[in-house]
């Protein structure tokens, strides 16, 4: 429920709700054997929703996350939520055109049911007793709480890390439900460096003599030690070394110069340190235990180390084959958590399933959690993807607001005639997405976009574009081997680094090409270089010579000789003259010498 407080940056004061699931006689079944009699649910709403239902955003939370992502609780006078600066008006997540749900998981401690929740058939909290869950689980308690909301369908469902997972799950189970996913920092199952962080976690708190088996609820010392030294170990976790390095060193706390000899005995005798970086873990743990309870920390952990798609339903592609939903995966540079290729791994699997895919690597050094700390260019990308309630784009440098212009159309025109309707095409260099913006709409093709430029990234998505951010010279390792009818490559070819391979890569993921480059050869060109003895500069090479972008100078010729020599088809070639003398020079067949620019479709040699 959403309470009139609504402000220009925050949704207001959110007030919690809590539901009681109606489940099916003999209670709610779990994936691992165990049964649940009764389930609650806290849930928080924030933004209006429509008469059908049909603009809900679900938000899954991260591993000790909780339903309040954002706004104030009732009674603060300061917005609260745990992603608040993801979630509002003319946020990420515009409220003013979706309502954003979200729900505690199944086994935490926030007000759905879990190890300290009161077991109906004892009247005593469930402890040891509560039954193991999974992800699955935890996915299907809250489908059935939107069900008793009346929400059948999700206009998008996003989460990072742990949350991400969730969504994975919701994606590949219900397919017809979901219209778009996002998914941040996440994996489709953890690595053994992770697995091992949390096993350690986990040992902490059991080791704990006030662990008592999970049994503890009734007595005055609760396994805070355990818990807190897990949550210390997971923190290190959450930042990257260079964070770390930068808000910690090696400095040390102010008083180690001034604390008395009694103190310092303390200090040394339990092997501490003044170190700076201790004293923040220190704080962290204690923050912890204030907040959250040993056993859920244990169960949800245990929930996600166990997580494994290829394990659950054979390979990623076997799992992602139903998927409907347009998806958006999102990697962050100083991750090591969840490491960007395992973001790239998903990627892949979505593309060679042919699933409308789009992937950003965002440049965030802080860490794993720069996706709540540090969320500027990510609220951008998710704002640019999640479009207005009338379908329209919400990206402010959408070319025209999506609309398709006739000289755009003039533009590309040579290009689309050697593009079949209907064709899956992979446009590396995509700029702004208006070509393949012109394909989906003109020439009903599928496919995606390849660009460096997260400007550009983040325009192409606002059109609807299904988008890569990645750098060519890097290669096309994440493109699967013919996952493409046709690449297309426009005025591209010259800056690549290694345009030999390149040509190799684009035959390997698709049959045919189709690539435009200047033909350095042409009239004009050699005209000036004769005449002034100098490289010409303007359209060609509009940059000086020692400062431009352009790699390789390169002609008609030489590139029909590399053709030869890799046994690549040459199957259509269009050259272009600016001037009369040009076009009068093609016409008389000197191609190298009258042409200024060159379209040419060339495929595997047979």
């Amino acid at each position: 429920m959403l309470k009139d407080t609504h402000t220009e940056h925050t949704v207001g004061t959110v007030v919690p709700q809590t539901l009681k699931l109606d489940l099916p006689p003999g209670g709610f079944r779990l994936e691992k054997g165990g049964v649940l009699p009764e389930i609650e649910v806290t849930v928080e709403r924030c933004g209006a929703i429509t008469a059908d239902n049909d603009n809900v955003v679900f938000i899954c939370h991260a591993l000790t996350g909780d339903a309040h992502v954002a706004g104030l609780r009732p009674g603060e006078t300061d917005p609260s939520g745990w992603w608040e600066g993801m979630i509002g008006p003319g946020k990420g997540i515009d409220t003013r055109r979706y309502q954003v749900v979200c729900a505690n998981i199944l086994g935490g401690c926030k007000g759905t049911t879990g190890p300290s929740s009161v077991n109906p058939e004892t009247g005593k909290p469930y402890g040891s007793a509560f039954p193991k869950i999974t992800v699955g689980d935890i996915v299907e308690v809250h489908r059935l709480c939107l069900r008793q909301l009346g929400i059948t369908r999700l206009a998008a469902v996003m989460g990072g890390s742990f949350g991400g997972m969730q969504v994975l799950e919701w994606l590949i189970r219900y397919p017809g439900e979901v219209d778009k996913g996002i998914v941040v920092a996440s994996a489709a199952s953890l690595n053994s460096q992770a697995l091992a962080f949390d096993i350690v976690g986990r040992h902490a708190i059991v080791a704990d003599p006030n662990w008592n088996a999970g049994d503890y609820y009734d007595r005055e010392s609760l396994p805070s030690k355990g818990l807190s030294s897990a949550r210390k170990l997971a923190h290190i976790t959450y930042l990257s070394q260079q964070l770390m390095e930068a808000k910690f060193g090696r400095d040390k706390r102010p008083e180690w110069l001034t604390a008395d000899p009694d103190f310092r005995n303390a200090i040394d005798r339990n092997f501490g340190t003044f170190f700076q970086v201790e004293s923040y873990l220190q704080y962290q743990g204690e923050k912890f235990i204030q907040r959250f309870d040993a056993n859920s920390y244990l169960h949800i952990t245990l929930a996600m180390d166990e997580y494994d798609i290829e394990e659950s339903y054979g390979s990623l592609d076997a799992a992602f084959e139903k998927i409907a939903a347009r998806v958006l995966i999102v990697s962050l540079s100083g991750d090591w958590l969840f490491m960007p290729e395992q973001s790239e791994e998903l990627v892949t699997a979505l593309v060679r399933q042919k699933k409308q895919v789009s992937y950003c690597h965002l440049d965030a050094t802080a860490g794993h959690d720069a996706f709540l700390t540090h969320i500027e260019e990510l609220k951008r990308v998710v704002s640019a993807f999640l479009p207005a309630a009338d379908g329209t784009s919400r990206s402010d440098d959408a070319p025209e607001g999506g609309v398709i212009r006739q000289w755009q159309l003039r533009h590309y025109q040579k290009v689309l005639d050697l593009i079949p309707p209907g064709s899956r095409v992979l446009d590396l260099g995509c700029g702004n997405g208006s070509l393949l913006h012109i394909l989906r709409q003109r020439r009903a093709c599928s496919g995606n976009g390849v660009e460096i430029d997260v400007n550009q990234v983040i325009t192409a998505i606002g059109l609807g574009c299904d988008i890569l951010l990645e750098d060519i010279d890097d290669g096309l390792a994440m493109i699967p081997d013919n996952s493409f009818d046709i690449v297309v490559l426009s005025e591209t070819l010259q800056t690549i680094k290694r345009p030999r391979e390149l040509l190799q890569q684009i035959l390997r993921v698709a049959r045919e090409a189709v690539i435009s480059f200047p033909n350095f050869a042409c009239l004009e060109v050699r005209r000036e270089l004769l005449m002034k003895g100098r490289m010409p500069k303007g359209k060609q090479l509009p940059f000086e010579w020692y400062n431009t972008p352009n790699i390789h100078l390169f002609t008609l010729k030489d590139f029909r000789e590399l053709c030869r020599k890799d046994n690549i088809r040459i199957l259509d070639l269009n050259c272009q003259g600016r001037g009369f003398a040009e076009r009068a020079l093609l016409t008389l067949g000197w191609k190298n010498l009258g042409a200024s620019q060159v379209i040419v479709r060339i495929g595997r040699g047979g």
